[in-house]
């Protein structure tokens, strides 16, 4: 079911349909339309409200897995990827969020599981000053709190990488190659999700795109180093298991 949210005269409030009035540059509205779990009839409702170019709305109704930003004559389509660790599973599974931001709206259409949009959302239901700031405002939030999400995942790899150490160090098995091959993979998904991740923020970061302004920048700036953090992090873990995985091979060769 679609979510509307629509900021006007000081107030958000959650509303039903989009007044077609909402969407000129000078209503003073700002409105964010979420589109959670998108259907055919979705679809056509983004094109006949919004006019979203087909190819942008093809993109939104299906997942993808690499982040990407397009600019169109009134507004920006940008897709980027929450993270899930699955470690039986040695992968980092991708979540995308497509966002269409406007000069005065946001909408975002994902797969309905997306811890971030139901955090900002909870928040737009208690606060007015979410939607105040502005479309692009409200996407940063979402992102930032997408890239927050990041930090206990990697954090979780890090302490199996400490555990995987640990165990080579005092019971160093034969059957460890498995599992630190296993990590080794992990920590290369982890790459190739961030690091594309980091370049999509960091043009927006440099203003590319006449939508988003200076201060806009400096926001998306510091999620960007955020990203350049966890890429650095990544490989340092990648470094780290290949020595872990010389030194098992090593010792087990001389066993």
């Amino acid at each position: 079911m679609i979510v509307c949210y629509v900021h006007r005269e000081g107030r958000t409030s959650r509303v039903e349909e989009v007044d077609a009035s909402w969407l000129r540059a000078d209503s003073g509205v700002t409105l964010w339309v979420d589109v959670p779990q998108p259907t055919a009839t979705d679809a056509e409702y983004l094109q006949a409200v919004f006019k979203f170019h087909p190819l942008a709305i093809e993109d939104a109704m299906q997942s993808t897995h690499y982040p990407k930003i397009e600019a169109y004559a009134s507004y920006l389509y940008v897709i980027l990827h929450g993270i899930d660790f699955k470690q039986e599973e040695h992968a980092f599974e991708t979540l995308d969020i497509d966002f269409f931001v406007g000069r005065n709206y946001l909408v975002t259409v994902h797969d309905g599981r997306r811890r971030s949009i139901a955090e900002v959302q909870s928040l737009c239901g208690r606060n007015d000053f979410a939607l105040a700031e502005g479309p692009v405002a409200l996407m940063h939030r979402i992102i930032d709190t997408m890239v927050d999400h990041y930090r206990p995942e990697v954090d979780e790899l890090e302490s199996w990488l400490d555990e995987i150490e640990d165990r080579v160090l005092t019971d160093n098995r034969p059957d460890l190659t498995k599992e630190i091959l296993g990590v080794k993979r992990d920590i290369s998904s982890l790459r190739r999700v961030v690091i594309p991740q980091r370049d999509v923020i960091g043009r927006l970061a440099r203003r590319e795109f006449e939508l988003i302004g200076q201060e806009h920048a400096y926001r998306f700036r510091d999620v960007y180093d955020h990203l350049v953090r966890l890429a650095d992090e990544a490989t340092m873990f990648q470094d780290r298991v290949t020595g872990i995985l010389d030194a098992h091979l090593a010792s087990v060769s001389n066993q």
